[in-house]
């Protein structure tokens, strides 16, 4: 029976992805992607029977102005009896004179296929508010008229949903999800000018815990996305966690960058981390990195006896 449930879910996908059309309105990626699953895959709302807060917030291409820059709130908590979770994000993304709102709740629930080892499936809804002031745009050279860019692109509300598989136990995970399934189109209100769609990601991410001696845990981590028409990006990551109080590690980004993380952590609770992207090619000298902070929270509100350490 539960091998039934896995086969369908990756019947269901591989549907879903031949259906997908190719489009440039990518949604951000992050550093510290292994702790900020559930802003790609709503499986994980529920993890560690604890109720988890997380914030993030990242500055691409520092000294740049208008530079993409991205704030992300979001909540998370196990409910009856655990093997539900239920979840809110909360994304506010900002490109030139671009923003895109989204608001989006996450259900999961939890299947035990053996013994410490557990597959949650998930469903990701909400919505996305997108705007963008076309006529303040300065277009070089001098100014010149352009019809497209009159008006202004104001889309309130636009529904969308998402699905995802969780296969994990204390030490590995696998993650695969589509979080927006619905392929929205951004139409100005003014000469019915049409922009660039929402694209549509695929995204497969694992990890593993290593133990080693003196209490250090060697934790690689890799992350996929494809958007069809595009080529296949991905994240490479390796930390070192020293005693569950301090992490440090580094990443390597397809899109030509490296990156360095370091995060400290207080009684297993209380996490904080920062991250530095560094371009490798030409743009290296007209700006300074991307930059992200987060700050996580988890709260033991059920009061067990035993509550498990969180390391992805």
């Amino acid at each position: 029976m539960k091998l039934r449930i896995i086969y369908k879910l990756i019947i269901i996908v591989i549907l879903l992805v031949g259906s997908l059309q190719s489009n440039a309105q990518l949604d951000p990626m992050f550093t510290q992607y292994m702790f900020n699953t559930q802003s790609i895959n709503p499986a994980y709302a529920g993890m560690w029977e604890k109720i988890g807060f997380f914030s993030l917030v990242r500055r691409n291409f520092a000294s740049i102005d208008r530079a993409p820059l991205t704030q992300l709130v979001s909540f998370h908590t196990p409910v009856k009896n655990e093997f539900v979770g239920v979840g809110l994000n909360i994304i506010n993304d900002n490109i030139g004179r671009e923003t895109r709102l989204s608001i989006f709740g996450d259900y999961s629930f939890k299947v035990l296929l053996k013994r410490d080892l557990y597959l949650r499936l998930g469903l990701k809804f909400g919505f996305m508010n997108y705007n963008n002031k076309l006529n303040e745009y300065e277009l070089y050279p001098d100014n010149q008229f352009d019809p497209a860019f009159q008006g202004e692109i104001n889309n309130k509300f636009m529904p969308n949903f998402g699905v995802g598989a969780f296969l994990y136990n204390d030490y590995f995970y696998v993650s695969l999800s589509i979080p927006k399934l619905i392929q929205n189109d951004f139409q100005a209100n003014v000469n019915n000018f049409s922009s660039v769609a929402e694209a549509q990601h695929v995204y497969l991410t694992g990890g593993y815990v290593f133990g080693m001696p003196k209490s250090i845990k060697f934790k690689p981590s890799a992350l996929f996305r494809y958007t069809i028409g595009l080529p296949l990006e991905f994240d490479l990551a390796a930390t070192f966690n020293f005693k569950e109080r301090f992490e440090l590690g580094a990443m390597l980004r397809t899109s030509s960058s490296i990156g360095f993380i370091a995060q400290w952590i207080f009684n297993n609770k209380l996490r904080v981390g920062y991250a530095v992207d560094i371009p490798i090619t030409e743009i290296f000298s007209y700006q300074y990195g991307c930059h992200e902070i987060m700050v996580s929270y988890d709260l033991d509100f059920y009061g067990r006896n035993y509550v498990r350490s969180r390391f992805f």
